[in-house]
C-alpha cells in the first residue's frame, strides 16, 4: 500500500466540499497549506492531520476508542491532536516490539521510530500511518475508524477484502486455516491442487477443505490458476465486531480443547491463581505485550512450513472488575 498516496487521499477525504484555501484559513494557515499536503509537495504531522480532522467534525478520542475495542482507561485523559497525546498513543500501539523491529516494519529508521515514540519529534502523517501499520497490522481500520473508507481510493478496496476476509471467517472459522495452508511451502511445491490434501494436513472434518476453498473463492481472497489455489495475503482482525471475535475465539479455544483431548503435540498450560487487581491489569498488559510480539514474528517468518493457532486467555473465574 501507498501511504504517501493515502495520506493525500485521507486529507482530500477529511476537506470534503471545501476548498483547499478556505480549510486552510480555517486551520489558522496565511497559505493554500492544503494544497501542499494533498500533492504530497509536503505534509502536515500526525498531531496535526489529526487536528485538522477533529477541525472538520471527526470524533477523534472517538475514533480511538473504535480502534482499539477495548480502550485503556487513560486514553481519554490525552490529547492526540497534540505530540505528547499521540506518542503516549503510539508508545502502547507498539507494546512489546522493540523500536528496531517497528521501525523495520514501518520503513523508517530506529532514530525516527524512537524520537516519535518518545515525543521529542513528530512524525509526518505517512509516518504516523506507517508507525500504526507496524504495530498493529490494521492501519485500515484506523482509516475507517475517522472518515468512510470508500471515500480513499487506495484504501477501498483492500478494506472490503479485509471485510469480506473476517465475513468468511466468521460463516466458516475453518477458512482462515485453509487461507494460511495455501501459504505452505509444501503446497506450493505440488505439482497440482490435491483434493483432501489440506484437509489431511490440518485435520480438518471430512468436506470442510472444499467448503472453505468455495468460500474464499467466492469472497475473492482465493484464486484458482489453473493448478492450484494461491491466497490473498490478508489476517483477520475482528476487535471491532466483539459477536464475531467471540465466535471466532471460541472456534480456535474448542479447536486447542479438542486436540488436547486427542493427545496431540502442542503447549498447553494452565495456572489457576490469586492476585491483586493491580497485578491483574499488568498480567492482561502483558498477555497484550505478548500477542504483538507474536504477530511480529509472524509476520517476518519464511518460509511457511507449519500453520499453527496461538490461543491466550486469562480470565478472573469469579467474575470481579
Amino acid at each position: 500500500m501507498d501511504l504517501d498516496l493515502l495520506t493525500r487521499q485521507l486529507i482530500r477525504a477529511l476537506r470534503g466540499e471545501r476548498s483547499q484555501l478556505q480549510l486552510s484559513r480555517w486551520l489558522g494557515h496565511k497559505s493554500n497549506v492544503l494544497y501542499t499536503w494533498e500533492s504530497g509537495r509536503r505534509w502536515p504531522t500526525g498531531a496535526e492531520l489529526l487536528a485538522m480532522a477533529a477541525r472538520t467534525g471527526v470524533d477523534v478520542p472517538g475514533a480511538w476508542a473504535r480502534f482499539y475495542r477495548a480502550p485503556p482507561p487513560w486514553l481519554a485523559e490525552v490529547d492526540t491532536t497534540r505530540p505528547a497525546g499521540l506518542a503516549r498513543v503510539l508508545s502502547d500501539l507498539r507494546g512489546g516490539l522493540t523500536v528496531q523491529a517497528l521501525a523495520d516494519r514501518a520503513g523508517i529508521s530506529r532514530h525516527a521510530a524512537s524520537r516519535a515514540l518518545r515525543g521529542e519529534a513528530e512524525p509526518r502523517a505517512p509516518e504516523l500511518l506507517a508507525l500504526i501499520e507496524g504495530a498493529t497490522l490494521r492501519v485500515l481500520d484506523f482509516v475507517a475508524a475517522i472518515v468512510d473508507v470508500e471515500q480513499v481510493p487506495e484504501a477501498a478496496g483492500p478494506y472490503r477484502a479485509l471485510r469480506q476476509h473476517r465475513e468468511a471467517a466468521a460463516a466458516r472459522p475453518w477458512t482462515q486455516a485453509v487461507l494460511r495452508a495455501l501459504e505452505l511451502a509444501d503446497y506450493q511445491a505440488l505439482p497440482q491442487h490435491l483434493d483432501g490434501w489440506i484437509e489431511a494436513r490440518l485435520g480438518l472434518p471430512p468436506g470442510e477443505e472444499a467448503e472453505c476453498l468455495r468460500l474464499l473463492g467466492a469472497a475473492g481472497l482465493a484464486r484458482w490458476d489453473g493448478r492450484r489455489w494461491t491466497g490473498e495475503d490478508a489476517a483477520v482482525d475482528t476487535r471491532r465486531d466483539p459477536a464475531t471475535s467471540r465466535l471466532l475465539k471460541g472456534h480456535w479455544a474448542a479447536v486447542g480443547q479438542a486436540r488436547l483431548g486427542a493427545g496431540d503435540p502442542g503447549l498447553f498450560s494452565y495456572n489457576v491463581f490469586t492476585v491483586s487487581d493491580a497485578d491483574l491489569k499488568r498480567l492482561e498488559a502483558l498477555h497484550r505485550q505478548y500477542f504483538q510480539q507474536l504477530r511480529a514474528i509472524v509476520s517476518d517468518s519464511q518460509p511457511g512450513e507449519r500453520v499453527v493457532v496461538a490461543n491466550v486467555q486469562l480470565f478472573a473465574l469469579d467474575g470481579g472488575g
